[in-house]
């Protein structure tokens, strides 16, 4: 199989499709790899580095994808993307196709074969690519949100940290999973007062373990949050909202009535009417910030980005395996073999085969088992 890599083109996007170790493994199989030049440069892969183990470089993003039969990304598609779609091109990337109907059109309309990260399973049922990026992008969030709450950036001057002879700063972190425990994890490193809040008392249970004994854990009921909300100076949101639901965790009422005025808000999550009723759009490294109801909002939806030689490393270890078995299998066969990689699968030659999207957009969807004729 040919298999591509792009440059991304996303607002600071640093991180690369593939490594090179990464692209040695398809290479030493037999297949064939074009990287497009500076793909791998932000997160510290030159172009020597992919040609040291077999790749060829092209010189644009138009060359790669007309030459290969896979294109590895890390960000949804932008409408430069659009008019390179062809007829059974492979695209996996993280699509997000929930927020992005004009991209929902241009897979369905170009007829490829698109596989999205964040929706691959793992053998315990949880996400491998949300596990691998969203320590960084939680702990990623408490440090803009140190930067921006300072003085000099028009934040309230309020030290994430504790100081002698100053009130301790208090932080309120929703969800106790894999974002929600490092939120939790970097905020009381510097010593903040935290309240960590979970629906599950299993969660709560798992993260105590882990995290330091001056934490407080709350279950997540909307007496909890309001009382939180009274003491709050940063608000984390680390709870992935299901994305059928119309309802709030946090609503504009709970903080009109109950949040200082000089609360921040880190949507670590990023889903737009999502679990905060405010986070009305995502934003970008080079506009991060967004007020509603008088509260600064920091809503970027890649922070990894921001520690691109961190998460660069990290981020293909979730799925470079993946793509390796559709590269020796075929395309096909590794969907039908493999129930994890079937559960990515966002649309196939024109069908949309994500139950979210399909129900979120009102457009018609099969089941991926359907569209690969398994039933």
């Amino acid at each position: 199989m040919i298999i591509g890599i792009t440059k991304e083109i996303k607002d600071h996007e640093t991180r690369v499709g593939l490594v090179p170790s990464d692209v040695k493994g398809l290479v030493e199989s037999g297949h064939t790899v074009y990287v497009e030049t500076g793909a791998g440069q932000q997160c510290g892969f030159p172009d020597e580095d992919y040609v040291a183990v077999g790749a060829s470089i092209l010189g644009t993003m138009k060359e790669v994808y007309d030459s290969s039969e896979l294109v590895a990304s890390v960000k949804e598609l932008e409408e430069r993307h659009y008019p390179l779609l062809r007829e059974n091109l492979i695209v996996t990337t993280c699509l997000h196709s929930n927020s992005h109907p004009d991209e929902v059109d241009a897979l369905l309309n170009s007829k490829v074969i698109g596989i999205a990260y964040e929706d691959i399973t793992d053998v315990s049922g949880g996400f491998p690519t949300l596990k691998m990026q969203s320590p960084i992008a939680a702990k990623g969030a408490f440090i803009m949100a140190a930067y921006y709450m300072t003085s000099v950036q028009g934040g309230p001057g309020i030290m994430l940290a504790k100081v002698p002879g100053c009130a301790t700063a208090h932080v309120t972190v929703l969800g106790a999973g894999w974002s929600g425990v490092a939120a939790a994890e970097a905020a009381a490193g510097m010593g903040n007062q935290v309240t960590v809040l979970d629906i599950s008392p299993d969660k709560l249970t798992a993260a105590k373990a882990l995290l330091p004994s001056s934490v407080e854990f709350l279950l997540s009921t909307k007496s909890n949050i309001e009382d939180c909300l009274e003491r709050t100076d940063l608000l984390m949101n680390c709870v992935p909202w299901p994305k059928n639901r119309k309802d709030y965790l946090v609503t504009r009422q709970m903080l009109r009535e109950h949040a200082k005025k000089t609360l921040f808000i880190t949507d670590v999550a990023c889903d737009v009417d999502g679990a905060l009723e405010t986070c009305v759009r995502s934003t970008s490294h080079s506009d991060p910030l967004f007020v509603e109801e008088g509260i600064t909002h920091y809503a970027v939806d890649n922070i990894p980005a921001a520690f691109g030689r961190t998460s660069g490393r990290l981020f293909p270890q979730a799925y470079a395996a993946l793509i390796q078995e559709i590269a020796d299998k075929g395309i096909d066969r590794a969907l039908r073999e493999n129930e994890h990689l079937r559960r990515g699968l966002t649309c196939y030659k024109g069908i949309l085969t994500l139950e979210e999207t399909g129900l979120k957009q009102n457009r018609p969807y099969q089941t991926p088992e359907e569209a690969l004729g398994m039933k």
